[in-house]
């Protein structure tokens, strides 16, 4: 059996979901099957079966297919670094911080560790369904392109195009990603999906005709949007979740500080019919809020110094209602975070932090990777009289992410996926998909 690609024909166009959905309705068809993504930009990640690091986009899609976790599901990482630099994560690992153009300029040195995963997938699995990144014919960095034309170029994949019509513009988008394609690669694509569409579907027959008939190029279903609310992958993925707080009894501020990540911690709350949940990104007042989160983060100092520039800083000092921080969060409670190494900071430093817990935060160089059950750690900051987590008053704190999950959510997100995938397997031709690929 051929492995497959799936392209965007622009950025968030529904890869990451797409790549699940197919995924999962060929494995309800009896065919062993794994998510990959050769290369990801995100600092949403988690911890795998086997200690290592990956994007939340692989975990998630591996989490629907019921697949061990592991690096190899996405050897490449790249989370925000220090100044104009981004951290390099390789095989499950920190290997270094690297400025974004010497990353480029590297790049032939990553690729032997993509073919290793890929490999290692290809011979367990007997398809690997492999989601690109952005669009796949950025003309000026199709040399440098790890996830969409070199996955499929190396390894002659089967390729889905996937093009958002909510964008605009997706005739142009798709007639443009294809011809811009090289021949090889276009005799390898099995057709497109036109995703997020909402309204009647027949106002898009005709949009049907000119792509099939026209362009040449089948069109394998026209999918409808629906609010997901499972997965988020970046902070795009997550300004579209949905809530209905009509009979919510509780009221939830989430800063959202710049460099905010594993908000699928959150996940849960939103689900809750009785709670209602807010990202704060400015300097409201909390006070009409039940619970204030203070959630991960990626660079803590800097989104410790944005705290205090906003003035929630002081606001936070300031109140009486309940403050729960997790892992970047709760080290932003402690009284000073210590940045010696210059683990996120390019000179040694030292801040003062919200005060509200007695010790230091101290970073170490080897980031911390732990998993236990549902819940995971992901963090270079230590505390020595506080490891773990800590509970006073209204301050309470862990380092523990999933902390929010529980039965009655995972029975949610199980039928939701469900639901999502059976209505999307609908619209698609699934027969033409499998024809192509077998």
């Amino acid at each position: 059996m051929q492995n497959i690609s799936i392209f965007g024909t622009s950025s968030d166009a529904g890869k990451s979901t797409i790549t699940f959905v197919i995924a999962k309705i060929l494995q309800d068809m009896g065919i062993s099957v794994v998510p990959f993504k050769a290369q990801n930009v995100s600092n949403n990640s988690h911890v795998c079966d086997d200690g290592s690091e990956i994007a939340i986009a692989q975990y998630f899609q591996a989490e629907v297919l019921g697949v061990e976790t592991s690096y190899h599901l996405n050897p490449i990482l790249l989370k925000s670094g220090r100044g104009s630099s981004a951290s390099l994560i390789v095989e499950g690992k920190v290997v270094e911080d690297k400025d974004v153009r010497e990353y480029y300029r590297d790049l032939d040195y990553l690729k032997p560790a993509v073919d290793r995963c890929f490999k290692y997938l290809d011979e367990k699995y007997d398809c690997v369904v492999c989601e690109g990144a952005g669009s796949p014919v950025e003309l000026n960095l199709m040399d440098k392109d790890l996830s969409n034309i070199y996955i499929a170029d190396t390894f002659n994949t089967k390729i889905i195009l996937v093009a958002d019509i909510q964008k605009g513009g997706v005739f142009a988008s798709i007639w443009g990603v294809y011809n811009l394609l090289p021949e090889k690669l276009r005799e390898n694509i099995i057709g497109v999906i036109v995703n997020k569409f909402q309204g009647d579907m027949s106002l898009f027959d005709e949009g049907v005709r000119i792509i099939e008939e026209e362009f040449k190029i089948p069109v394998l279903g026209v999918l409808p949007y629906i609010p997901f609310n499972l997965g988020f992958e970046d902070s795009e993925s997550l300004k579209n979740f949905t809530q209905n707080c009509t009979n919510s009894k509780k009221k939830i501020a989430i800063i959202a500080y710049p460099t905010m990540s594993n908000y699928n911690d959150f996940e849960p709350l939103i689900a809750d019919d009785e709670v209602c949940v807010e990202f704060v990104s400015s300097n409201i007042s909390l006070d009409k809020f039940d619970l204030i989160i203070l959630p991960g983060s990626k660079l803590v100092i800097k989104d410790l110094i944005w705290l205090k520039e906003t003035g929630l800083f002081e606001q936070l000092k300031q109140t009486k209602q309940d403050i729960f921080g997790i892992c970047g969060g709760y080290q932003m409670m402690f009284e000073n975070i210590i940045d010696d190494l210059c683990i996120e900071t390019q000179i040694p430093t030292k801040i003062e932090a919200l005060g509200f817990i007695d010790d230091d935060i101290i970073f170490q160089k080897e980031k911390i990777l732990k998993k236990d059950g549902e819940l995971f750690e992901i963090h270079h900051g230590v505390s020595k009289k506080y490891p773990l987590e800590y509970t006073k008053g209204n301050i309470k704190g862990t380092f523990s992410h999933g902390i929010f999950n529980d039965e009655k959510f995972n029975i949610h997100k199980k039928k939701t996926i469900d639901e999502f995938v059976a209505i999307m397997k609908e619209k698609l031709d699934v027969q033409r998909i499998c024809k192509s690929v077998s």
